[in-house]
C-alpha cells in the first residue's frame, strides 16, 4: 500500500484536551478523530488495528464453541421492560419514542435481545448448551466520557453470552471463557490483572475484571501479593480488626473544639483513626441513612447500594440530618431520632470504646459501644478496602494501584431468562429457565489499552499481532533508484502475503520518521542510496532504538523469521 494513495493524517501537536497516552497517539496518529463528546470516527488506520483485534477474539470464541449472530443495536422498551431495566437504569439508558410513538432504546448492552433470540429457538434441554456472540456498536450516555477510548458514549463490543441446563455446565464453560480471555489479552501483549468485580445492572452472583494495572486507570484495585487475593476495590472484602477497649465504661460527653473531621478529631484528642467512628449520611428514596464506619475507613457506594437495592445515593443534606436529631461534623446515632435507616460496618459490630459525635457542636463522646448504645441497626459489610487493611484470607497488609477494564465476565444465573420466559423442557419433563453467562470485551478501549500498555515518547508500539501493518518502507532522498529500489521491495514482500506500507511521499526524512514512529509499526526499512550502493538498507524494529544494515536480499529472510510465530 503506498501512503500517496491512502487516506490518513497526523497530528503534529498534542490535542488540547488529551492527556492519556493512548489518547494522545491515537489522535496523532489518525487512528481516530472525535465527532462530538465521547464519539470517535475511526480512520482506515485504526480500523485496520481494530478489525485484527476482533479476527483474534473471534478466533478464540469459535474456539471454544462460539457461534456468532448480529442483533438490533435499536430495541423496543417493552423488551427491556421485560427484564426490569427500563425502569432501573437511570439516564445511561438513552430513551427514545419512534414515528409512531412507540418507546424505544438504543442498546447499552444486549442481554435483553440475547435471551429474547434465545427463547425464540430453545425448547428442550437436547438444544443445551450453546453460546452465542457478536460484535456490536454500543451506546450509553456517559456523564463523563474521559480519555479517548477508554471511557466513550458509542462503542463497539464484543458481547457472548452462554445458555446452560445446570448450574455446573455453567461453571465449566465459565472457565473456559476465563481462560480465552487470558489468551486473547496475551496474544496484544498484556497480562492482566484478574479481579472480582461487581455485577452491577448485569446482575448475577459471580463477576470478574481483566484489568490492565497503569497508573491511568480509572478503577482501582486490591491486591494481596502474598496468596493471590485480587478484587475491585468496590466490592473487595477485607478482614476486620474491631477495636477493642474498656466495654464496661458509658458514654461520656468531651469538648472537642474544632474537630469535625477525623483528621482533626484524632489530633486534638492524641489518638488513633481506629479508635473512632463517623457517620456518613445518603438520602434513598427521601429516607436518611445513616452508615457508620470506623475513622481511617470510607464508605463504598458500591456495596451500599447492592444492600439497598437502589440505583442511586443521593448525599444527604444538612437539613435532613438534623431533622433526625443529629449535628453534621459532630453527629452519632446516639440519642437520635429512629426514623432513619442506620447501618453500621461489620467492624463495628463487636466494637468497644470508641469515640464518635456527641449531636452538639464542639463535643464528642467516648467510651461507645455500638452493639449496647444503638437501636435498630443493620450490620453490613459496607466499607472500601485499601492498603491500611488485612487480606481476608491470610494476614498480609493490602496493597492498592489502579487499572483499566479490558473485559468482563459474569454468572448471570437465571435473572433474564427467569423474567423473560427463556425457558426450556428437562429432562424430567418440567419446564426451568435457562441459566446464563455473559462476557464482554470493549474493542476500541483493548486497542486504546495496548497503547497504554506499550508506547514510548513518540507513539505506540504495536505487537505483531495486531498492528496497522507488518512493514513500512520509508525511502530516503529524491533519487529515482531509490523509489524504484523501495517499490520493488514493497512488490516483492506483498507478493510473499505480507501486508506493507509504502511512504513515497516527498517529504523530509525526519516527517517520515516521526509519522513512522506514530504508527507503530513493528519492522521500518529506510532505503537510501549510500544503503543501497553496498546493496543495503537500513532496517529499525519499533521496540529497539538501535538500528542495522540488512543487504537488499536478505530482507524476506528477515521479516519471515520475524513473523514465523
Amino acid at each position: 500500500m503506498k501512503l500517496s494513495k491512502y487516506f490518513f493524517t497526523t497530528l503534529r501537536e498534542i490535542p488540547s484536551d488529551a492527556t492519556m497516552p493512548s489518547h494522545i497517539f491515537l489522535m496523532r496518529g489518525g487512528y481516530i478523530k472525535p465527532l462530538s463528546t465521547g464519539i470517535y470516527s475511526t480512520l482506515p488506520m485504526g480500523f485496520r488495528v481494530l478489525q485484527k483485534i476482533q479476527n483474534l477474539i473471534r478466533e478464540e470464541m469459535n474456539g471454544i464453541g462460539g457461534m456468532e449472530v448480529d442483533l438490533p443495536v435499536v430495541q423496543t422498551a417493552e423488551l427491556w421492560s421485560e427484564s426490569g431495566r427500563y425502569e432501573a437504569i437511570g439516564e445511561e439508558l438513552l430513551r427514545f419514542n419512534d414515528r409512531n410513538n412507540h418507546k424505544m432504546v438504543l442498546a447499552m448492552t444486549h442481554e435483553e435481545a440475547m435471551t429474547d433470540l434465545a427463547r425464540y429457538v430453545l425448547s428442550s434441554y437436547k438444544q443445551l448448551p450453546f453460546m452465542l456472540y457478536q460484535f456490536k456498536t454500543k451506546y450509553r450516555d456517559e456523564a463523563r466520557a474521559r480519555g479517548g477510548l477508554i471511557r466513550v458514549r458509542e462503542f463497539l463490543m464484543k458481547d457472548a453470552y452462554s445458555f446452560h441446563s445446570t448450574p455446573e455446565d455453567l461453571d465449566k464453560h465459565y472457565e473456559e471463557e476465563y481462560n480465552a480471555y487470558l489468551r486473547i489479552f496475551r496474544k496484544v501483549g498484556i497480562e492482566p490483572v484478574v479481579v472480582q468485580s461487581d455485577t452491577g445492572i448485569m446482575g448475577g452472583k459471580i463477576a470478574h475484571e481483566f484489568m490492565l494495572d497503569t497508573p491511568n486507570g480509572e478503577d482501582y484495585l486490591i491486591l494481596c501479593k502474598k496468596c493471590g487475593y485480587q478484587a475491585n476495590r468496590e466490592i473487595a472484602n477485607f478482614k476486620r480488626e474491631p477495636y477493642k477497649g474498656n466495654v464496661e465504661l458509658l458514654p461520656e460527653k468531651i469538648a472537642t473544639p474544632n474537630s469535625q473531621s477525623i483528621e482533626e478529631l484524632s489530633s486534638f484528642l492524641n489518638i488513633e483513626k481506629e479508635s473512632t467512628a463517623k457517620c456518613v449520611f445518603f438520602s434513598v428514596e427521601n429516607k436518611l441513612v445513616t452508615c457508620m464506619i470506623p475513622g481511617h475507613l470510607e464508605v463504598s457506594e458500591t456495596k451500599l447500594r447492592n444492600f439497598l437495592k437502589t440505583k442511586e445515593l443521593i448525599p444527604a443534606d444538612d437539613s435532613q440530618i438534623r431533622d433526625c436529631g443529629m449535628v453534621p461534623g459532630y453527629a452519632s446515632p446516639i440519642g437520635a431520632s429512629e426514623n432513619m435507616i442506620l447501618i453500621i460496618d461489620t467492624a463495628l459490630e463487636d466494637a468497644s470504646d470508641l469515640v464518635m459525635g456527641a449531636n452538639e457542636e464542639g463535643f464528642h463522646y467516648k467510651h461507645c459501644t455500638p452493639k449496647r448504645d444503638f437501636k435498630n441497626y443493620k450490620v453490613v459489610d459496607i466499607a472500601e478496602a485499601s492498603s491500611l487493611c488485612t487480606c481476608p484470607h491470610c494476614d498480609s497488609k493490602l496493597t492498592e494501584t489502579r487499572g483499566i477494564e479490558l473485559g468482563n465476565i459474569f454468572k448471570l444465573g437465571t435473572k433474564f431468562s427467569e423474567s423473560m420466559n427463556a425457558k426450556f423442557l428437562a429432562a424430567d419433563k418440567g419446564s426451568q429457565p435457562a441459566i446464563m453467562g455473559c462476557y464482554g470485551i470493549g474493542v476500541g478501549r483493548l486497542m486504546a489499552s495496548v497503547v497504554e500498555n506499550s508506547h514510548d515518547d513518540f507513539g505506540p508500539i504495536w505487537p505483531k499481532s495486531i498492528a496497522p501493518f507488518q512493514i513500512e518502507i520509508v525511502p530516503i532522498g529524491k533519487d529515482a533508484a531509490v523509489f524504484d529500489a523501495a517499490s520493488a521491495l514493497e512488490e516483492s514482500l506483498e507478493k510473499a502475503g505480507y501486508e506493507v506500507l509504502l511512504d513515497d511521499r516527498e517529504e523530509r526524512p525526519g516527517v517520515k520518521f516521526k509519522d513512522a514512529d506514530l504508527w507503530g509499526i513493528p519492522v521500518r526499512i529506510a532505503v537510501g542510496a549510500k544503503g543501497l550502493a553496498n546493496g543495503e538498507v537500513e532496517w529499525k524494529f519499533r521496540h529497539e532504538k538501535e538500528m542495522q544494515m540488512v543487504k537488499v536480499e536478505e530482507v524476506l529472510a528477515k521479516v519471515q523469521e520475524f513473523y514465523k510465530d
